[in-house]
């Protein structure tokens, strides 16, 4: 049994759970997630967080028999904290933020709240971190020594003020850092801090870098998939940034100059790593961190603190502290409204310009004319304000590619030639909790250099298979959109130009595209739009025929037995419909299209089964090579010397998701 698992409960009474020690029913199943080349992946998400398995709650039964042993102990305390905190602040009209500030639960924000962070680059202010327990550290630390300064030298000597400054800055860092969840982050934060703290106050004549480097080195040895983190890399490379800025040429006197260089820095030093790891920087959020960070660390922690350790020992300090509270907080979040309605574009890049940062920001720190470093900041600073106008154009490919994304129980499939882009699905969406659009297809677009789709083809409106529309077309450039239900689509799309699906052929690069749609059917997984792509220079054909059931699956049997301008194709990959359900993929269908390869779309384990064994069975007797995106991952597949090539994005992947005896390794098509 592993010692971590995640489990799913959907019954009632849970808000009585917490601190209880219980005996479970469940059922398990190993780590599992979509598996894309970019996008989050969720079982990159179990490891770092240290889930060896998911799975559900079948029943709950209060047993106090259970041991509670130290970790156990441990959530019941902080439960009790958070209970505590819910007393003395909750009456505060920003207490979500008290709440995430100063115990690190998050769990009273709001959507509304996300999105003003979101929209200002400032999600790092309530996610605690090195910030945070920086200052903590800081702090401790100066007090403890201005403390020790009263006692003359005979009593206490420097070495041993150096000495308590230390022991206070692990004391006070830890018992935040327990306050806070004691989270991965949180812990790679402390251990930062420590290092740090014990080179500085310990060893006053340490270069800076050597402290850099021993805080590297002891969170590296501690926790080796560290680098998994995205803070790991964007903690570091913050702190190297400013030590690369304060230890050259640049560095001055003056705290609101250094204020000023520290956040430039900061913002100029990450934005390559965020372009890398397919995040936006919004321009916004160089005015809002310039303010709230220092607001933050020099007003709003101390309050907080100093209100939390009152409200602890003093009996109704905490209604003292409310309205400051609200005050310090309210200054923040009205600034940050009003930058999150700011229009400013997020700050888009390729590698010409990362490289162009690059080279810019090495001559700003290592010229020694002061004249041309100005010239070099107003330079950059012009172009963040008044970037080049954006191109739509997108990145050239010289084969066709093909690629069946993975996105659970839906299906979504990119199809490009040349610089000509159509999107076939946009895989499934539940308002305000996931979509694929968001988790897949916006990032997976953005790191093959999409920036427009010149045909969105939307089979049905079904969910799973027309999730995230509007969402996709407010941030991609989309020509236009082709519908099996267009009345339906309309409603999402906006004022995209929005077509019926009708028999038609058109091109896209070398490929030629084959529409049609059963003329009986109106809505439903019947009035799916086909979608037939050929490839006539090596005879490849793909057939995406949505969620078409038997009728109609010989109604397109009819319609292309009566065609004659149709060739054999060398190799067929056919999509089966409708994840591979028993009311698709007829036997006829199966035996006159005979595909060399099968693509089902199905969620791992998934309540509806598919695909069904009499389905996959029908294929097998036809010699199909089957695939799921369930086991497979994304299937990338190209034409290389006229010849189809398959790639499966599993293969090659991590080995905490193509192992042995994982998920994706045991993954049977039945």
């Amino acid at each position: 049994m592993p010692d971590l698992l995640r489990l799913s409960w959907y019954g009632h009474g849970m808000e009585r759970l917490p601190g209880q020690r219980l005996r479970l029913e469940v059922v398990l199943k190993r780590p599992h997630g979509s598996l894309n080349p970019a996008g989050f992946r969720y079982e990159d998400w179990l490891f770092r967080k240290g889930y060896r398995a998911t799975g559900s709650i079948r029943s709950v039964k209060v047993d106090r028999d259970v041991g509670c042993f130290v970790h156990c102990q441990y959530r019941k305390l902080h439960r009790l904290l958070h209970q505590w905190t819910i007393e003395q602040f909750g009456g505060a009209r920003h207490f979500p933020l008290v709440s995430s500030l100063l115990i690190g639960h998050r769990g009273h924000m709001e959507q509304k709240h996300w999105d003003v962070l979101k929209a200002t680059g400032t999600i790092h202010l309530v996610a605690i971190s090195g910030l945070h327990l920086g200052l903590i550290a800081l702090g401790a630390g100066f007090l403890c020594r201005r403390l020790l300064l009263t006692f003359p030298a005979q009593i206490v000597s420097d070495s041993s003020r150096r000495w308590f400054a230390f022991l206070a800055v692990i004391l006070c860092g830890l018992v935040y850092a327990l306050a806070a969840g004691f989270t991965v982050p949180t812990q790679r934060a402390l251990v930062m801090v420590v290092a740090g703290g014990w080179l500085v106050l310990m060893s006053r004549q340490a270069p800076v870098w050597h402290v850099f480097l021993a805080a590297l080195a002891a969170v590296l040895v501690l926790d080796p998939f560290a680098p998994l983190d995205q803070g790991f890399w964007l903690s570091f490379a913050a702190v190297a940034t400013l030590i690369t800025v304060f230890s050259s040429r640049l560095a001055g006197t003056g705290w609101l100059r250094g204020l000023v260089l520290a956040q430039l820095a900061v913002f100029g030093g990450l934005w390559p790593i965020l372009e890398i790891l397919g995040q936006g920087q919004p321009l916004a959020g160089l005015l809002a961190n310039l303010v709230a960070i220092p607001w933050v660390s020099l007003v709003v922690m101390p309050v907080l603190v100093a209100g939390g350790l009152l409200a602890a020992v003093v009996p109704g300090a905490a209604q003292l502290f409310l309205p400051i509270f609200d005050l310090t907080l309210g200054v923040l979040w009205q600034l940050l409204m009003w930058l999150a309605q700011w229009q400013a574009p997020d700050i888009r890049a390729g590698v010409p310009e990362l490289f162009g940062w690059a080279l810019l920001s090495v001559a700003v720190l290592c010229m020694p004319f002061a004249m041309f470093r100005l010239v070099a900041v107003l330079s950059a600073v012009f172009w963040l304000v008044y970037p080049a106008p954006s191109s739509e154009r997108n990145s050239y490919v010289a084969v066709p590619v093909v690629r069946v994304w993975d996105v659970g129980q839906g299906l979504s499939v990119l199809v490009r030639h040349g610089r000509e882009v159509l999107v076939y699905d946009t895989g499934p969406a539940v308002p305000d909790v996931f979509s694929a659009v968001e988790s897949t297809l916006l990032p997976n677009l953005a790191a093959e250099g999409i920036k427009r789709i010149d045909t969105l083809v939307i089979s049905h409106a079904d969910s799973d298979h027309a999730g995230g529309i509007s969402e996709l077309s407010r941030n991609v450039s989309v020509g236009r959109v082709i519908a099996g239900e267009p009345a339906a689509v309309r409603q999402q799309v906006g004022e995209l130009p929005v077509q019926a699906c009708k028999q038609a052929e058109e091109r896209l690069g070398g490929l030629v595209l084959e529409f049609w749609q059963s003329e009986g059917a109106q809505e439903g997984n019947d009035a799916s739009c086909v979608l037939r792509i050929y490839h006539p220079d090596s005879g490849t054909e793909w057939l995406l025929p949505g969620d078409i059931t038997e009728p109609v699956e010989a109604e397109y049997l009819a319609y292309m037995a009566g065609r004659e301008d149709v060739q054999v194709p060398s190799t067929r990959v056919l999509v089966a419909p409708h994840h591979g359900s028993k009311t698709s993929s007829s036997e006829p269908w199966v035996r006159v299209l005979r595909p060399d390869r099968v693509i089902y779309t199905a969620g791992y384990r998934h309540r509806y089964g598919h695909p069904h064994p009499t389905v996959t069975a029908r294929y097998a007797g036809v010699g199909a090579v089957p695939l799921n995106t369930a086991c497979s991952g994304s299937v990338e597949m190209t034409v290389v010397d006229k010849k189809l090539a398959l790639k499966e994005m599993r293969h090659g992947s991590s080995f905490w998701i193509g192992g042995s005896g994982l998920a994706r390794d045991q993954c049977k098509i039945p």
